[in-house]
């Protein structure tokens, strides 16, 4: 569930990482990302859904060991978002929200959670279905130089670190490039792992529909239901 709740996260950061571009290209000079965090909040609103191809590679964590795969990506507020992964193994989560579904074909299986409260919800999963307050939840910072990362050439980045603790992650990092496409999502987790999701061929606001995101249980899949 660690993707699927730092999915969320991914419209608002989206927005304050294009508003700071547009800010530092009409001033000349980087804002503070307090200030750009206020701006955007407003804009996020305008933001329906999207979609992508995505690379996501993890390294680190307790197993100390390093994965990538691929797949597709789309997001419609609120609460929806569908991850299908094609390489090298075949899995999708999707929520249609209400319920959260993550199935591995491989393994024959189907997780179905809730999609928690509004008042019971982490940080990004307020982002999701469109509450929270960026600067309200997060302290924004502009992101530095990680060891073993490369963000790309001519990119912008804001660091965003939650106020509250949360188990999900430490922090999570947006970058884009010149013309504000969506490159790089990263995330810390508390057993320093890094997840970091590469995006290319990024829509906005495409009109996906609702029935994109339901969920059939395939047949003689076992399903085991958490609270």
């Amino acid at each position: 569930m660690r993707l699927m709740r730092l999915t969320s996260a991914l419209f608002a950061v989206l927005l304050i990482v294009q508003g700071a571009a547009r800010a530092a290209q009409d001033a000349g000079a980087r804002p503070p990302a307090d200030s750009v965090a206020k701006q955007v909040q407003a804009h996020y609103q305008t933001i329906k859904d999207f979609t992508a191809d995505f690379s996501h590679t993890y390294e680190g964590g307790v197993l100390r060991r390093k994965t990538t795969e691929r797949g597709a990506v789309l997001i419609k507020k609120p609460g929806r978002m569908r991850w299908t992964y094609t390489q090298p193994e075949q899995k999708v989560f999707v929520s249609d929200g209400i319920k959260i579904y993550a199935h591995v074909p491989a393994d024959r299986q189907v997780t179905v959670s809730s999609m928690p409260a509004d008042d019971k919800a982490s940080t990004p999963i307020l982002f999701l279905v469109g509450k929270g307050d960026l600067t309200r939840d997060f302290t924004v910072s502009y992101a530095e130089p990680i060891a073993g990362l490369t963000f790309p050439a001519d990119s912008s980045a804001l660091k965003l670190t939650p106020r509250v603790k949360v188990p999900e992650y430490e922090w999570l990092i947006l970058v884009v490039d010149k013309s504000l496409k969506l490159q790089m999502l990263v995330a810390r987790d508390s057993q320093s792992g890094t997840s970091t999701f590469t995006f290319t061929n990024l829509k906005e606001n495409v009109g996906l529909k609702d029935s994109q995101f339901t969920f059939t249980i395939p047949r003689g899949a076992d399903v085991i239901t958490q609270s």
